[in-house]
C-alpha cells in the first residue's frame, strides 16, 4: 500500500495556490464588474426619476391648490 502511495498525493500546494489565486483574481474581477454595472443602473434610475419628479412637481405647481381654500391663511 505504501508503494501506491505517491499515487494519490495531490499536486503540490504551490501549483494549488496558484489555480485558487487565479480563480479568486477572477471571480473578485466579475463581482466588481457587476458591482458596477448595479450602481450605474441605480444612478441611471435615480437620474430619470429625478426628472420625473421635478416635471411632476412644476406641473403641480401651475394647478389650482384646491386644499388652500379650506386654510385660513
Amino acid at each position: 500500500m505504501s508503494k501506491n502511495l505517491p499515487y494519490i498525493v495531490p499536486a503540490t500546494p504551490s501549483e494549488v495556490d496558484e489555480t485558487f489565486a487565479t480563480y479568486q483574481t477572477t471571480h473578485q474581477f466579475y463581482h466588481e464588474v457587476r458591482e458596477r454595472s448595479e450602481f450605474r443602473q441605480h444612478c441611471d434610475w435615480y437620474y430619470t426619476t429625478a426628472i420625473r419628479h421635478r416635471q411632476e412637481l412644476e406641473k403641480m405647481r401651475g394647478e389650482l391648490n384646491i386644499l388652500s381654500w379650506f386654510r385660513r391663511s
